[in-house]
């Protein structure tokens, strides 16, 4: 009980100095930093794996990063984290040397963000719906009811 408070305030601690570039620019705060960002998501906390899974996947340096980011991304999301769920829609419909663009795969996870009321995710559902893409046919009355949705949340 007591190494799951520490985390709680070692990783509240971590985001406070996150923000001051100073902390920033020494490695080995850095690495505290990072460490204690990695605690609390390998406790399974949705947040923190959210917060962490963004770090690596923009700034983590290496493919192992990137990776590691997506898998707390995905972690994050199927607990209900709509941000994390919008960005691996994003991740998914974007083609790189590594994999395809997945339509399909793109749709599901903004199904899941917009559902938990991210409008932006919304937006773009309907948007992807209405034109269709490889290997997702077109929709226009989901796409009417993502565009609703995207009102309701404010865009």
């Amino acid at each position: 009980m007591l190494w799951k408070l520490r985390a709680r305030l070692g990783y509240w601690l971590a985001r406070r100095l996150f923000h001051w570039s100073w902390a920033m620019r020494q490695p080995r705060l850095w690495q505290w930093i990072q460490g204690q960002f990695a605690r609390l998501a390998a406790l399974g906390d949705p947040a923190a794996q959210s917060f962490y899974g963004h770090i690596l996947l923009f700034r983590g340096q290496g493919f192992g990063a990137r990776e590691e980011g997506l898998r707390l991304l995905r972690l994050a999301a199927t607990a209900g984290d709509p941000k994390s769920a919008y960005q691996l829609g994003v991740v998914a419909l974007t083609a790189d040397l590594n994999s395809e663009s997945d339509a399909a795969e793109t749709a599901r996870w903004w199904r899941v963000a917009a559902d938990a009321g991210h409008p932006l995710a919304a937006k773009r559902l309907a948007q992807l719906l209405e034109s269709g893409a490889t290997g997702l046919a077109a929709d226009p009355v989901a796409a009417a009811v993502y565009a609703e949705r995207a009102k309701q949340l404010g865009l």
